[in-house]
């Protein structure tokens, strides 16, 4: 038996999420999972193409012809990080407001499946994601225009200055996510920072803010320095939390110029030296990062990693990060210390692609004392 598992499932034992409040924005998506044939056995039954390597080498082989490749979609479901995040953490009963894209001036119906403790506040229409599925990774094909209605000015025409200040000042986390997708983001932060902050009262418990910026790479080198740069200054009200992959911290950490460029594209830099170069450069209160089978953290200088319940064949892959999230962040709103807010985030993303769904919080308790007693 794995102590340190049961020791945080019997810390969990004592907690009450159902009392904290929390807000999540701003990106909303329908995804549609799909998977792609490889043989069609009959009009019901194929076989799927199972790596993203083998797809890969379809389609190089097309190079200079044509080929076609069959999609099957599976299922809809609510995408986006900041709703599959958003969903993850209603289900421990917390009272939530979630502030972003789910379609105007009607809520598409696909959002309707959060759970009745979350408030859904819409200001833009949704993006939709074809959520290509494999056994080795994912690849997400977004259509994302209708995003541009993400800024500052829909929100507050929507919900209204000092209805988001007392939002914001009520809350016990802040979360702020997919920034990579979201043109206007960056202005939204700035007025965030000028126009509400400085009217919300400064707590001795300083809520969360955790802020995921995806998946960087297609976004200019300045536009990234210019958001990232703007994150400490949410300090002066809240607990700054920058969450990311494997893959985004090692492309952040090359944009930021922290390691000669053949060491992060070869990945030669440790876990521990990329965090903590991150954390020091930022200067804010955390940097999570989540490889596929562990996890790490950097809080107050201190360096912390977990290894994860990896699983070879999950059922479902889309927003395993973004339930780690989730996870983590609820560790740290319970006061858990930090490798246990890790083991947190990863039991929420391993009972996630086991089960494709997010775990309540007695099956999260119940999935980590399985955890310490080698039975998942």
């Amino acid at each position: 038996m794995d102590t340190k598992k049961m020791v945080l499932a019997n810390a969990l034992k004592q907690k009450n999420p159902a009392t904290k409040k929390m807000v999540v924005g701003f990106d909303g998506f329908i995804d549609e999972i799909i998977h792609a044939v490889d043989k069609r056995l009959d009009s019901e039954t194929f076989s799927r193409i199972e790596t993203i390597e083998s797809l890969a080498k379809r389609i190089e082989r097309a190079s200079g012809l044509s080929t076609n490749i069959e999609l099957v979609p599976i299922t809809k479901k609510i995408g986006g990080n900041g709703p599959i995040m958003c969903n993850a953490l209603a289900k421990h009963d917390a009272s939530i407001t979630y502030l972003g894209a789910l379609g105007t001036p009607v809520i598409d119906e696909v959002f309707h499946a959060m759970p009745s403790n979350v408030k859904l506040v819409s200001f833009a229409n949704s993006g939709h994601t074809d959520a290509l599925e494999f056994d080795d990774g994912k690849l997400l094909l977004g259509k994302m225009v209708s995003l541009n209605e993400v800024n500052y000015e829909n929100l507050i025409s929507t919900y209204g200055i000092d209805e988001l200040v007392k939002l914001l000042s009520e809350t016990d986390l802040f979360a702020t996510v997919n920034w990579s997708m979201l043109p206007h983001m960056t202005e939204l932060w700035k007025k965030l920072l000028s126009d509400i902050l400085p009217k919300m009262p400064i707590k001795k418990e300083l809520p969360v803010l955790f802020v995921d910026i995806a998946d960087p790479e297609k976004r200019e080198d300045d536009e990234i320095i210019e958001a990232l740069d703007l994150l400490k200054q949410f300090k002066s009200r809240f607990k700054v939390v920058l969450g990311l992959n494997k893959k985004e911290a090692y492309d952040v950490a090359n944009v930021l110029d922290l390691f000669d460029d053949e060491s992060l594209e070869h990945m030669q830099v440790s876990l521990e030296d990329l965090t903590q170069a991150l954390y020091q450069y930022l200067k804010i209160d955390a940097v999570v990062v989540h490889p596929v089978d562990r996890s790490c953290t950097v809080i107050d200088s201190v360096y912390y990693e977990e290894t994860g319940p990896y699983v070879k064949k999950p059922k479902l892959t889309t927003g395993a990060g973004d339930n780690f999230n989730a996870g983590y962040v609820l560790g740290l709103m319970l006061g858990l210390t930090p490798d246990q807010a890790l083991l947190t985030g990863m039991s929420t993303s391993g009972y996630y692609v086991r089960n494709a769904s997010s775990p309540k919080f007695n099956e999260l308790i119940q999935f980590i004392e399985d955890w310490a007693n080698d039975l998942v």
